[in-house]
């Protein structure tokens, strides 16, 4: 449970409700977030919101729902996220990440783990899932490359090394640095996490990187995992970066 009851009964009354009526509309979701870490890790944190994970299909279908109820709701990206209000607490529903990239789909339920959660039967993010989507987070607000290693600690011996590889294909470097990262963190403890070959594997496209020649263009990825510092970057600098979808 990511808030002990005797401490918050308010947050408790208000997860407890939002639960049974994400159950009532019939929406199809997961939990990610601080109860996801929780659920993996062990690590508890007082935390004044849930994040609700589904397909982009469903959020119209939950935003409805709790308005039809008095809760004052948001489309507050509408290219990933929703949110729905009661007081001090809400609810974040998210579908989708801002660059676009880890959008919710079927192979996130037939990977999540289950749990109970306030007497609900709960769908959570799998630790693929979860390390996916928080390797884009390395901004100045938050960086989540602690909770990844975190993960990796705790799940590293059972996570689907070769499905998380194939999910960072198209950003392997971000997967090379994490375990870097996680070498660095965990000296006494990565040689049984970390599969060999799969650091061997990003080694080798990184130095092979060198035998390629450079791109035409001048590119900077740098928004893919901070849409703010790197702006000068394109603005001013005339770098190229992905176009990021917006629907």
């Amino acid at each position: 449970m990511i808030v002990r009851e005797q401490d918050n009964k308010d947050a408790i009354a208000f997860y407890r409700t939002a639960l049974q009526m994400l159950e009532e509309c019939g929406a199809r979701y997961l939990l990610g977030g601080a109860f996801a870490i929780f659920h993996h890790t062990g690590i508890y944190r007082d935390t004044k919101d849930l994040d609700v994970f589904c397909p982009a299909s469903e959020y119209p279908k939950i935003l409805k729902f709790f308005a039809s109820k008095g809760y004052r709701t948001e489309l507050t990206d509408i290219r990933w996220l929703a949110k729905v209000f009661h007081g001090d607490y809400f609810l974040d529903i998210i579908f989708d990440t801002v660059n676009n990239i880890c959008r919710v789909d079927e192979e996130w339920f037939q990977y999540a783990h289950q749990d109970e959660f306030l007497g609900f039967k709960i769908n959570i993010l799998s630790p693929e899932d979860l390390v996916w989507c928080k390797i884009y987070v390395q901004n100045r607000e938050r960086y989540d490359g602690a909770d990844i290693n975190h993960l990796l600690l705790k799940q590293g011996k059972s996570i689907d090394w070769n499905r998380l590889a194939a999910k960072m294909d198209r950003h392997w470097h971000l997967l090379l640095s994490q375990l870097l990262s996680f070498q660095f963190v965990y000296p006494s403890e990565f040689h049984d996490i970390i599969p060999k070959w799969l650091f061997e594997e990003l080694l080798k496209r990184a130095a092979e990187q060198y035998e390629l020649p450079a791109p035409l263009e001048k590119v900077c990825r740098g928004p893919v995992i901070d849409q703010t510092q790197y702006e000068i970057d394109v603005k001013e600098w005339g770098y190229k970066t992905y176009t990021l979808k917006t629907v």
